[in-house]
């Protein structure tokens, strides 16, 4: 099974692909997606549609892990991270693949272990279970590749 995650924002959205096959995941790709912060928000989210069309022609996956928004302070980052997921689940359903959503508590469990595991904890751990030799870059697609880890443990 081929899972795409998505760590979803307007400016950059973190993507990671991995494989799990018969209990073991394995690294494909990972990688953001920017967009110019001066850029109208129409642009900005058919920019991130678009990319994610490619995306998943190119990687055809059958799932799709999703992190879903659990707080954030400025309620202008907040509206602008809810477009961007609206897009990325558009796409996902548009390709009918499986959706799944998952809170970073649920995405550090299965990670870490711990639900309050600091970023690099988990970073240090996405690098462990796909034995990379070092951790992805951005923090985006580490994150992503995150979110892709919890789906597989959730299929297990």
């Amino acid at each position: 099974m081929r899972i795409l995650g998505i760590d979803p924002g307007t400016g950059i959205l973190g993507f990671g692909v991995i494989d799990y096959i018969k209990g073991k995941t394995t690294f494909v790709d990972a990688g953001v997606i920017k967009t110019p912060v001066k850029q109208e928000d129409s642009e900005r989210l058919f920019t991130i549609y678009e990319e994610l069309e490619s995306l998943i022609k190119e990687h055809k996956p059958d799932v799709m892990a999703v992190e879903k928004l659990f707080f954030i302070r400025n309620i202008t980052t907040a509206m602008s991270v809810s477009q961007a997921r609206g897009v990325v689940l558009l796409a996902g359903k548009q390709h009918k693949l499986k959706l799944y959503e998952y809170t970073p508590l649920q995405i550090k469990q299965a990670v870490t272990g711990y639900g309050k595991a600091e970023k690099s904890q988990i970073q240090e751990m996405v690098k462990v279970i796909l034995g990379l030799k070092s951790i992805p870059k951005p923090d985006d697609a580490a994150d992503a590749l995150a979110a892709a880890i919890c789906c597989s443990a959730s299929m297990r």
